[in-house]
């Protein structure tokens, strides 16, 4: 008894421990410590109503708090995008200050969901579209008294947006006022955009980084024989190359060859463009590229400076101080600004202020674009994915108001099926006796060409990239790793190949159906080009092979139609469709109002771009790296090469 009395009063303990407030009538304490029946009014109940009271306001505090910060949160977002937005400002006797900051493409693209952790793109994007519209309305303003101009921290999908910019600001400098150039440091396609500006100044602790085209990729061949991994390759085409970096362990002497014709062209052109618009020797350029400037100087790159000036490439260095100076002394004091400072005013302040562009008809021509790399699914940055794109297309062929669709293409391919979804759409265009044509600006090459086979007429712009017509298929297996290791593989199936996996050897009757199932889409491929351009297959084959070609080659060789922009494009649909007047169509992608709440919030905090060499490549680079990673076998319709950095 006397243990059982001292558990007894051990137990009492415990409970008034757990509620010291807690008040037990007589002998129940008893009652609940030997388990027997209990009374309604037994206070303990109180306790436990207790516990579920302080749960529960737990609960809602905690609710209430996340809520609290989220709304102070999106009370920020709100003050920075007020803060952020352009003000009323008269233009006139200011000078306009264009200083793009993020990547000049055809067609922004971003996330159409809003998604956690509230991610959006490393870059802000700009349309060139846009840009144009800005520059060509500043070109034909009286009011303004001056441009500045500062690139520097602008990057641009490839050559042919770089070149159509560069031509926009020629037309400005041209229509009579003054248009000055002033960055911390000035890489190749910067350079480009300054080299159209009356005056060329650089801070004098900045840097001149103008470098050619080109440059290296990984070969890890020698690594997976190291490991034992075991390389299959079924590509189609000698010039095909996009899997070259894990099936050799250098580069093809076709490789070099398509790379050395593609390159050097485009490498000329910018060159002649820069020498032109100021009235230098193309060679300069080349020997301040071998000698004078490295792409990695971002700083402190006296010596090329030095060089610069002398030559006549730049005009001169001043820090910030003397600049400002400068330009007071120029343009004048500003009158309402607390700084001292000239009278300016920012692009987003005078696009703000542009009026909207009147739609002359209701009669239209739809522009629907793939930007990125193709693949299943939905848009995002740097991915045209088919099923938003294919819906697009339809959108557009099915408005009464669609006379005339061009679709504009700025891709390296991708997946075959993705890409066929996207010709199929566009072949249901055609069907429906729409003009249908087709505009190629940086790129457009392997499923870029698959998608364009429908159009009824194809534009290029004159470094556009194309061809590419081949199947890339490669990918490892592993069997004498997994041997080597002494991991070993048995069971039973239906069939001679079910269950197969990379982990397992390749027979030579499945690389018999491999290499016929490469073989046959290479086929298809050829055929549908031929079919759609009214080609022998036998020509097409001759000139496929995974080449690329720049657009006055795929000229030549019939892949294309006509070189021209994508104005001239739409100007050609209207006119095949018999239209006077007509408005443009631009059929995008909505983005969800949360979506497009946090992109003005991520651009209103945009800081520099990281670099400016990032540009297309850098968009699908997570596209590329899968080639590099591939686990499983999957023909490609896509070009590696063709998705060069434009410095």
């Amino acid at each position: 008894m006397g243990i059982e009395a001292d558990l007894k009063a051990a137990q009492v303990r415990c409970l008034r421990a757990l509620s010291p407030q807690m008040v037990f009538p007589r002998g129940v304490l008893p009652a609940i410590l030997i388990g027997q029946s209990l009374h309604e009014d037994i206070p303990l109940k109180a306790f436990f109503g207790k516990l579920g009271t302080f749960l529960t306001a737990l609960r809602v505090w905690s609710v209430n708090i996340f809520t609290l910060l989220l709304l102070v949160w999106l009370v920020g977002v709100i003050a920075v995008m007020v803060g952020k937005m352009p003000s009323k400002v008269d233009p006139e006797g200011k000078v306009l200050i264009i200083s793009p900051e993020g990547l000049v493409l055809d067609q922004e693209v971003y996330p159409s969901e809003f998604n956690f952790p509230f991610s959006m793109p490393d870059e802000e994007q700009i349309q060139s579209r846009d840009l144009i519209k800005l520059i060509r309305a500043a070109a034909a303003d009286e009011g303004l008294t001056g441009v500045l101009i500062d690139f520097s921290k602008a990057a641009f999908s490839g050559p042919s947006t770089a070149l159509n910019i560069a031509i926009e600001l020629e037309a400005l400098r041209e229509s009579g006022k003054p248009v000055i150039s002033y960055g911390e440091t000035l890489s190749t396609s910067g350079y480009l955009m300054a080299s159209r500006a009356d005056e060329i100044f650089v801070h004098p602790s900045g840097a001149l980084s103008i470098s050619g085209l080109g440059g290296y990729r990984n070969y890890t061949r020698e690594m997976t024989d190291k490991l034992k991994i075991t390389l299959h390759n079924y590509s189609q085409g000698d010039f095909k190359s996009a899997v070259e970096g894990v099936t050799r362990n250098d580069m093809s002497e076709p490789d070099k060859l398509q790379r050395r014709e593609l390159y050097n062209p485009i490498w000329a052109s910018i060159k002649a463009s820069m020498a032109a618009a100021r009235g230098l020797d193309p060679e300069l350029f080349q020997e301040l590229a071998d000698q004078h400037t490295l792409p990695l100087i971002a700083e402190a790159g006296y010596d090329g400076l030095a060089f610069a000036q002398e030559r006549g490439v730049i005009d001169g260095t001043k820090d910030f101080p003397e600049f400002r100076a400068y330009m007071i002394g120029r343009f004048g004091k500003a009158e309402d600004d607390e700084r001292e400072t000239y009278p300016h005013i920012s692009a987003e302040q005078y696009f703000a202020q542009l009026e909207e562009e009147e739609q002359p008809a209701d009669d239209a021509v739809a522009v629907v674009f793939v930007e990125g790399g193709i693949q299943p699914g939905k848009l995002g940055p740097g991915v045209a994915g088919s099923d938003d794109v294919a819906r697009l297309i339809r959108k557009a062929y099915e408005d009464e108001d669609t006379k005339a669709l061009v679709l504009r293409v700025n891709s390296p391919g991708g997946s075959i099926i993705a890409s066929d979804i996207i010709r199929g759409e566009l072949q249901a265009a055609r069907n429906r006796g729409l003009p249908v044509l087709v505009s190629m600006g940086d790129v457009a090459a392997s499923g870029g060409v698959w998608v364009s086979m429908p159009a009824e007429h194809i534009y290029a712009e004159p470094t556009t990239i194309t061809g590419s017509i081949g199947v890339a298929v490669a990918f490892p297996t592993m069997e004498n790793l997994f041997d080597y290791i002494g991991v070993h593989f048995d069971g039973v199936t239906t069939s001679a190949h079910a269950g197969w996996s990379p982990v397992q050897g390749v027979n030579a009757h499945l690389d018999a159906i491999f290499a016929s199932w490469a073989g046959s889409a290479y086929t298809h491929f050829i055929n549908t080009v031929a079919s759609s351009r009214d080609k022998d297959p036998g020509f097409i084959r001759s000139i496929a092979g995974g080449r690329v070609w720049l657009a006055p080659a795929a000229l030549e060789l019939g892949l294309i139609d006509e070189i021209g922009t994508m104005e001239d494009t739409i100007a050609d649909a209207a006119q095949r469709a018999g239209l006077e007047q007509f408005r443009i169509n631009y059929v995008v992608k909505e983005v969800s109002p949360a979506v497009a709440l946090l992109r003005r919030f991520s651009a209103g905090l945009a800081g520099e771009v990281s670099s400016p060499v990032g540009s297309f490549a850098q968009k699908i680079s997570h596209l590329l790296l899968a080639l590099e990673n591939i686990s499983q076998p999957r023909a490609l319709v896509m070009c590696t090469i063709c998705t060069f950095e434009m410095p």
